[in-house]
């Protein structure tokens, strides 16, 4: 990416998206990945740094690179699904770099979207420095950019995996009368987590009609 720096020159910086080398050392909230010599120093989340292995070890991370007057910082992820809640968390007010690695220190990217789904405002103050204001405005300006795929993976009540399943058909019910389907699997979501496994859909179906009522 081409950026213009002070006196009318035009400056190089390079969007690094990926790394892959050997980890050198780790820290509280960074790591050092070694290329070929260069020990490149990249933020991550608790979760993620839990995960990685012994230094010495090969290893390749997801890279999101933020650029500032004054900064040029690297933060690395699992994977793909982990980078992309980075992205969209940092799009809420209020909510930094600083503020997303710490939401994803504590909660999956599984976790997240489920408590984004079932407005699990409770899930979201676990973090700290994430009070019921801030988590009023998780779920408000993330409910539909949820991707359907990841609520219905997060769920873990087969609505992925298996057409028929009372989760699914109570999703599927709430649509057909209407509603969004980012809307119905958040009340089916919140049903879910509420009646327990081996709900009826009737009862998902009420319980998320209920939900979306309030």
């Amino acid at each position: 990416m081409a950026v213009h720096s002070g006196g009318g020159r035009l400056k190089r910086r390079t969007m690094i998206a990926k790394l892959s080398g050997n980890l050198d050392s780790t820290g509280d909230g960074w790591a050092v990945i070694d290329i070929g010599g260069v020990g490149y120093l990249v933020f991550c989340a608790g979760r993620t740094l839990a995960a990685l292995p012994s230094p010495g070890t090969a290893i390749s991370l997801e890279i999101e690179t933020v650029v500032r007057e004054d900064q040029f910082h690297l933060y690395g992820f699992l994977d793909a699904h982990e980078r992309e809640w980075f992205r969209l968390l940092r799009k809420v007010q209020s909510v930094g770099a600083k503020m997303a690695l710490a939401i994803l220190g504590l909660l999956s990217p599984d976790d997240l979207t489920l408590a984004i789904a079932a407005r699990d405002r409770g899930a979201l103050t676990q973090v700290s420095g994430v009070g019921p204001k801030l988590a009023d405005r998780l779920i408000t300006e993330l409910k539909d950019k949820t991707p359907v795929a990841g609520m219905a993976v997060a769920m873990g009540s087969g609505i992925a995996s298996e057409r028929g399943s009372p989760s699914s058909d109570a999703v599927s019910a709430l649509v057909n009368l209407g509603y969004r389907q980012s809307e119905a699997f958040g009340a089916i979501a919140g049903a879910a987590q509420n009646l327990g496994e081996g709900a009826s859909i009737e009862a998902l179906i009420q319980a998320g009609l209920k939900e979306l009522s309030t």
